[in-house]
């Protein structure tokens, strides 16, 4: 059996980016990890989920849902990563096993695109934050300077890798938590009025509206769901799948909870969904202005460096072979490209709820693919050195069953837009277990070597 980790043919790793290779050395304990994750999710994206379900929920439901959206989230996370955290290989890597070394571009863009849309979003969002500290310190404000540099200094701290991720990751974990409940409790005792009114005559819904919401909450994350291996790759060994999901529950709901109930409440009581907008001009004290405004920018380089830019960064290292330095260099040029300062809009909080359940219909079949695959077809063995032969491998070209799969898995997602990651599960697992065990076309047969099915005769 193969130890774990280890590529055991050193010929294999002199022709492989050194980028993608097993990872040897594990520099996450499970303090400093569940610390990575709670400064990773602090998304401002959050505001905006929680601000799309003014009118519709109650403000007990909306918490419920929130709570359930991460409960998903951490079972997912753990499902996924156990494969990253056994094996020490990337999420670009660990899909060639199912999509093949062709095929992997597939899940890679679907998951790269939305995290460079989140990127500019954010970026722009803690830009705006930065620039109203620098006005009201010191009268000078220039947007596209500053968000600018913004980026770039985003990029840099990326470029360093995850060794310079965990340290501002810990760092921010603290000062995250405490600023969340000051500001909760700002909200809702500077707008206790108008919160009431708002919220007075909402009787709330148990029905699609709820589970609507759940969905949009999971799809913050269902990014991170489907490229787990890239952060789990880096915890030490000895952490169970138990301690794992708990890591990602008490890192994740905290934060999920205080910022999707601010952007609720900010929302119901002045109208405007952008969170620098509200605390930059409701204030009473130039400190604490300052003080949020400046946790606002900082929580976009949390967020945006461990979620949005390593994962599409990998990508590009997997498809076009070049160095993660320039990785990150483009990933920063491609989120000025998607025009954030077009989603920032007082209007964009429900727009930005659709694209997270558009994009969610085609994570959630990848997600579905990924897990038929690992626990079901292999039973979690993996033949290392098969992930990184290129040219003796079995997963050479495209895996057409896992295509297929998350066409049909996407479509039927697409019917019920606000269920998408749900109901795309079943179908793309079926339909995915199905072609790999009888379908005899497109090279298929080469993808069940070291599968339960391995033992039918290959067929060139």
């Amino acid at each position: 059996m193969l130890k774990e980790n280890k590529i055991l043919n050193p010929e294999l790793a002199k022709n492989v980016n050194a980028d993608l290779l097993p990872t040897d050395e594990r520099i996450m304990d499970p303090l400093s990890y569940g610390a990575s994750f709670m400064g990773g999710c602090v998304s401002i994206g959050t505001f905006s989920m929680g601000a799309s379900l003014i009118g519709a929920l109650t403000i007990a439901q909306a918490i419920i849902a929130m709570c359930i959206g991460c409960a998903v989230i951490a079972i997912a996370l753990v499902l996924i990563g156990n494969y990253g955290h056994k094996y020490g290989v990337p999420f670009t890597v660990q899909a060639r096993q199912s999509f093949g070394f062709a095929g992997v571009k597939i899940p890679g863009f679907m998951r790269g695109i939305p995290a460079i849309v989140w990127f500019g979003f954010q970026s722009w969002v803690g830009a705006g934050a930065i620039n109203s500290c620098l006005k009201i310190l010191f009268g000078f404000s220039n947007m596209p300077v500053v968000f600018a540099l913004f980026t770039i200094l985003q990029v840099a701290l990326a470029i360093k890798g995850f060794k310079e991720i965990k340290w501002l990751e810990n760092v921010s974990c603290v000062f995250i938590i405490g600023i969340l409940i000051y500001m909760l409790y700002v909200v809702n005792t500077k707008f206790a009025g108008q919160i009431g009114n708002a919220f007075g005559h909402i009787t709330g819904t148990w029905g699609m509206p709820f589970w609507a919401a759940t969905t949009s909450f999971l799809g913050i994350y269902a990014t991170m769901i489907v490229n787990a291996s890239d952060y789990s790759r880096n915890l030490k060994h000895k952490t169970g799948p138990v301690a794992t999901g708990s890591i990602y529950t008490l890192a994740i709901l905290p934060v999920t909870l205080f910022m999707g109930l601010i952007g609720l409440l900010v929302t119901a009581a002045t109208g405007n969904s952008d969170p620098v907008v509200v605390f930059s001009t409701t204030m009473n004290s130039k400190v604490l202005t300052i003080l949020t405004l400046a946790f606002i920018a900082f929580a976009q380089v949390t967020t945006n460096v461990l979620n949005n830019i390593v994962p599409p960064a990998y990508v590009l290292v997997e498809s076009f072979n070049i160095k993660w330095s320039w990785a990150t260099i483009i990933v920063g040029a491609l989120s000025v490209v998607v025009m954030p300062w077009r989603l920032v809009t007082a209007q964009s909080a429900a727009g930005l709820s659709l694209f997270t359940r558009f994009y969610s219909a085609f994570l959630g079949p990848i997600f579905a693919v990924m897990v038929v695959d690992y626990y079901i077809l292999r039973k979690k063995q993996v033949d290392v050195n098969t992930l990184y032969d290129r040219d003796g491998s079995p997963y050479k070209g495209v895996n057409w069953a896992a295509v297929i799969a998350i066409i049909v898995g996407s479509a039927v997602s697409c019917l019920v837009m606000d269920l998408s990651w749900y109901i795309s599960l079943i179908p793309t697992g079926v339909v995915y277990y199905l072609l790999m065990r009888y379908a005899n076309f497109g090279g298929i047969n080469r993808f069940r070597a070291g599968t339960i099915y391995d033992t039918e005769k290959e067929v060139a």
